[in-house]
């Protein structure tokens, strides 16, 4: 290698170091002040959200950070998780920002496409994400008890619970899950071809699907519906868009 060559990869590499210790300063300063790893886009996610990160923050800025992580999924530029240590953090303590009620559906998993990490969010999923009894207890615990910000209900695009609600299929258990959807076909609004065939009408049908399980959580919940009252915690609605990724908040 040549002299000049030496000096030019020397000065690159004070460069890369500078810039190194400047981003761990960053990062540094950020955390002295209660920063959350969601706000650092491009910087591996090494541990799970402290007490202090999430009683700081309001259930707006969860949303935000939701819709943040949503669009670094949409764009494929996630975060560099460390599960390893996020498991770790959180062995001792748990201070989940949100609590998401999502479908099962395998499309959807609302971890990975808001790209947030363990400990970051408590996640109930059920078919046709519906509030039944036991969910809206464990949606009771994850905000009254545990202290999270946002109750999110997610729906998504071209689900089959909600098509097989149209249809008024019947399979065993699965009858009496599909008879609560049922009240969000008949509510729904729409123009054209009323049958699970028809893709508009599924998605149309899953959208009130939601809006009425956040309503029926505020109904149900004393508990949720007044902690919402007071400003502590907001009960939002959401749809996944199976095609482009996107998550539309209904805030």
């Amino acid at each position: 290698m040549h002299r000049h060559d030496e000096t030019c990869y020397a000065g690159a590499a004070d460069g890369t170091r500078r810039s190194l210790l400047k981003s761990a300063m960053g990062v540094a300063a950020f955390a002295a002040v209660g920063g959350v790893p969601w706000l650092l886009p491009g910087l591996a996610q090494a541990a799970a959200l402290t007490k202090a990160q999430r009683d700081a923050m309001t259930p707006d800025q969860v949303i935000a950070m939701l819709k943040e992580g949503n669009e670094r999924f949409r764009a494929g530029k996630m975060q560099g998780h460390d599960y390893l240590a996020q498991k770790r953090a959180s062995a001792s303590g748990q201070y989940p920002a949100a609590v998401i009620l999502s479908c099962i559906d395998s499309r959807a998993p609302a971890e990975i496409i808001l790209d947030a990490g363990i400990g970051d969010t408590f996640n109930a999923r059920v078919a046709g994400n519906i509030a039944n009894d036991d969910l809206l207890g464990s949606l009771e615990f994850a905000c009254a008890v545990a202290g999270a910000k946002l109750a999110l209900v997610m729906g998504h695009t071209a689900c089959g619970a909600i098509k097989g609600a149209i249809d008024g299929a019947k399979l065993g258990n699965l009858t009496g899950l599909l008879d609560k959807i049922k009240p969000a076909v008949a509510a729904t609004q729409f123009n054209g071809e009323r049958t699970s065939k028809n893709g508009a009408f599924v998605d149309a049908v899953a959208a009130t699907n939601v809006r009425q399980t956040v309503e029926e959580i505020r109904r149900r919940s004393d508990v949720l519906a007044g902690l919402e009252k007071d400003g502590k915690i907001k009960i939002v609605g959401s749809m996944y868009q199976l095609v482009g990724g996107k998550v539309e908040f209904y805030a």
